[in-house]
This record gives structure tokens, C-alpha cells and sequence, in this order.
């Protein structure tokens, strides 16, 4: 990640789910193991460590960032869609802690991460839906952003809580995960129906943001995870896992139209919920020994790893050209018909 002065005013705090999804990668890795063998812990093994890399570099820049350009910052706190992706950065911390424990390494610095996590993206969700009783005046600019900032990027910082079980369980932290479990699938739905009324009623989110439907596949996957680890009966996990099966067959319809356009970071947005999926479905095999499941699995691993490779090999291309760390392009107006 360069250091220039310049550049760095355009990191934003998406440039967190490149982690996300590179540790939800290591994960389902770490999933497929008892199908694919030891070799399957060792990718997993060395994608997590390049996730973690990834997360240092960007905590690094993004504090230079702060440093240097805290009115940039500022602006991205003020943002309609940009303040969701702060949220980014306590589930990488999650996901991170998640992997650790997974590989039994340095369990003390794991447990620290999740909490700082785990305590991190309680804030963002009381901060982010803070947002939504903030005062407007009728009919100025702002009292339209409320709309304008009702993307999947919400999920983010509304339903990412229950991504805090897959590591809180083992941690001993049961009651706490629930917690955020409970806040997490709470809001899944109102998320959810936000979304098809802005849809429906204020007209499509913005070309550049198509790709971040994707996200609507995480909750059921993590969901998913979490009802496994917390011991519920597999059968639960099931239903939710064909909530999932349903989210990416109705968004993946439109895959071809949301990434025809220039690569740009949003691109990413297809990596964690993937991943998560994936995992969901190997782990979701071992517990109710589904043929069918252990066909789809590898199947699901295969794409998932090569659409992360190509996300990968694109965001390196665009640091070289200098397309990714520029100035957002401005969102034409679009009105529902």
C-alpha cells in the first residue's frame, strides 16, 4: 500500500474488505480440511497470514491518513454510504480472531482482537443507526441522505454483529456472542426491507455500488456458521443455508450486468459472503452428511478462491495504474419511474 501523501486522502475505509474477504477465504479453507486434507490447513494457513498482512498495511496507511488528512476523514464519517464501511474494520478484526483461533495460533493475541472487535462494532452499530434519528430539515439536501445511504453496504455495520460467535463461542464468551447474535439477525430483515423499498421507491443505488448486493448472501452464511457453532440442531442451519442457496442465485442473475463495468473496489464486495457460504456449506455437509452438499462444496471453494485470486491480481493493477486511489466519480441522480 503506497504512503504518497496524495494518494492516501482516498483510502477509505473500504479498503478493509479486501481482509474480510481474504480471511473469510482462509476460513473456508480451514472448513474443507477434513475433505481435502492437511494441504487444505496449509492454504489456509498462508491466505490468513496474507490477510492479516493486508489488514496491518491498511491500519497503517489509514492511520497515516488520519493523520495527515483528517478532514478527508471527517468526510467519510458524514458520508451516506462510505461511513458504513467503518464498520469494516472491527469484523476484519473478528474474522482475523476467528482464523487465529481456527489454527490455535497465539490464542491471547486472538482473544484481544475479538474484543477490540467485538466492542468496535457494537459502537459502529449504535453509530451507524444513530444516523437514522439524526435531525434533517424538510426538503434541504440532507433530508434526502437517509435514502441515499441505503445500501447493502449497511450490512455491514447493522448485521455484521453476528459474525462476533464464530470466534466468541470458543472463547468461552457465549452469552456475549448471543448478544450479538441477537442484534444481528434483529436487523437482517429491516436491512433487508430497506433495501427493496429503496429499490422500488427512490429508484437503483448507483452503477458503481451494483456489485455490493452481493453482501445480501453474508447474513444467511454467517448466520449459518454461527447456529453451528453455537450447537443449535443443524437442521436450522439448513433452512438458513437455503435462505443463502436463494440470495445468490437472485442476485448471481445479475453478476454478468453489476461487474461489466471498470474494476473499482466495490468489486470486493462478493468476496466474504463467497467465502462465508462456502464454509457454511462444507461444515453444514459434515454435520448432516448430504451427498449433494459434498459435491457442491469443493465446487463452491474452487470459484470462490479463483474469484479472490482475480479480485486480487485486479487491485494490485489498479494501485499500479493509479485507478483505485483517485476521487470518487459523482452518482448521476436516478429517480424511480
Amino acid at each position: 500500500m503506497s504512503a504518497h501523501p496524495t494518494l492516501l486522502k482516498f483510502l477509505h475505509p473500504g479498503w478493509f474488505t479486501p481482509v474480510m474477504g481474504l480471511a473469510g477465504l482462509a476460513l473456508a479453507w480451514h472448513a474443507a480440511t477434513p475433505v481435502l486434507g492437511d494441504w487444505a490447513t496449509g492454504a489456509a494457513l498462508a491466505i490468513g497470514a496474507l490477510a492479516c498482512a493486508v489488514l496491518l498495511a491498511v491500519l497503517v496507511a489509514s492511520a497515516l491518513r488520519w493523520h495527515r488528512h483528517p478532514e478527508a476523514v471527517a468526510e467519510d464519517l458524514r458520508h451516506p454510504v462510505r461511513h458504513a464501511f467503518i464498520a469494516a474494520l472491527p469484523v476484519s478484526l473478528l474474522l482475523v480472531a476467528t482464523w487465529l483461533q481456527s489454527m490455535a495460533l497465539a490464542q491471547p493475541l486472538a482473544h484481544a482482537l475479538w474484543w477490540v472487535g467485538s466492542l468496535g462494532q457494537l459502537t459502529v452499530t449504535v453509530w451507524a443507526l444513530g444516523k437514522w434519528l439524526a435531525p434533517t430539515t424538510a426538503h434541504a439536501p440532507d433530508a434526502q441522505s437517509l435514502w441515499n445511504g441505503v445500501t447493502p453496504v449497511l450490512y455491514i455495520p447493522v448485521v455484521g454483529n453476528v459474525v462476533a460467535p464464530l470466534a466468541g463461542v470458543g472463547f468461552e464468551h457465549a452469552m456475549w456472542s448471543a448478544v450479538h447474535f441477537g442484534i444481528g439477525v434483529f436487523f437482517w430483515p429491516v436491512v433487508f426491507t430497506l433495501l427493496v423499498a429503496r429499490r422500488l421507491a427512490h429508484g437503483p443505488i448507483p452503477p458503481r455500488l451494483h456489485p455490493t448486493w452481493f453482501i445480501s448472501l453474508a447474513p444467511a452464511a454467517v448466520v449459518g456458521l454461527s447456529v453451528l457453532r453455537f450447537g443449535w440442531p443443524p437442521g436450522v442451519a439448513a433452512a438458513v443455508w437455503g435462505v443463502g442457496l436463494f440470495m445468490l442465485a437472485w442476485v448471481g442473475t445479475q453478476a454478468r450486468r453489476f461487474f461489466a463495468q471498470p474494476f473499482g473496489l466495490p468489486f470486493w464486495a462478493v468476496s466474504f459472503p463467497l467465502a462465508a457460504f462456502t464454509a457454511l456449506s462444507f461444515k453444514l455437509a459434515a454435520a448432516l452428511a448430504l451427498p449433494v452438499l459434498h459435491a457442491v462444496a469443493p465446487v463452491l471453494l474452487a470459484l470462490t478462491s479463483v474469484i479472490i485470486v482475480a479480485l486480487a491480481l485486479a487491485t494490485v493493477k489498479g494501485l499500479r495504474h493509479g485507478t483505485l486511489l483517485a476521487p470518487e466519480p459523482v452518482a448521476p441522480v436516478v429517480t424511480a419511474p
